[in-house]
């Protein structure tokens, strides 16, 4: 992969932020002088996940999230009620994906997409979630 001002300007981006979409990252360069269009953010994106230098997971209804893959694998938490976006060692679901495996043969990604729940804060407050949102 061929390095330019603009990859390293997605890159750094990239670093400075914890999960980013596509979009964020476009705003994020948006009136710097290594500014990129979506399109080109997208084929970055997908170039620097095939060789290994970014990740993606997907949180929410949105688009994918990216975050550099010198992290360890993780499995992301996010809270219904704040939104906030915490990270757990995907060792912690080790004996779940071993038993997920043994029982049904599937090869389970536990980082990839996110865990949703309440948040230690929100549970320390006391909040509740709304009894339409189906928690």
């Amino acid at each position: 992969m061929r390095v330019t001002p603009q990859r390293e300007a997605l890159l750094a981006a990239i670093w400075r932020s914890s999960h980013a979409t596509a979009e964020s990252l476009v705003a994020d360069l948006d009136g710097s002088d290594d500014a990129v269009n979506t399109s080109t953010v997208y084929r970055s994106l997908d170039a620097m996940e095939r060789i290994g230098l970014v990740r993606h997971a997907h949180l929410g209804t949105g688009g994918p999230t990216y975050h550099i893959a010198v992290e360890s694998p993780h499995i992301h938490l996010q809270c219904n009620l704040c939104g906030k976006v915490s990270s757990l060692d995907a060792a912690a679901a080790q004996a779940f994906v071993a038993r997920l495996a043994e029982s049904t043969g599937f090869e389970a990604d536990v980082t990839h997409a996110a865990i949703y729940g309440r948040c230690a804060e929100c549970v320390v407050a006391g909040h509740q979630a709304s009894s339409d949102d189906g928690v």
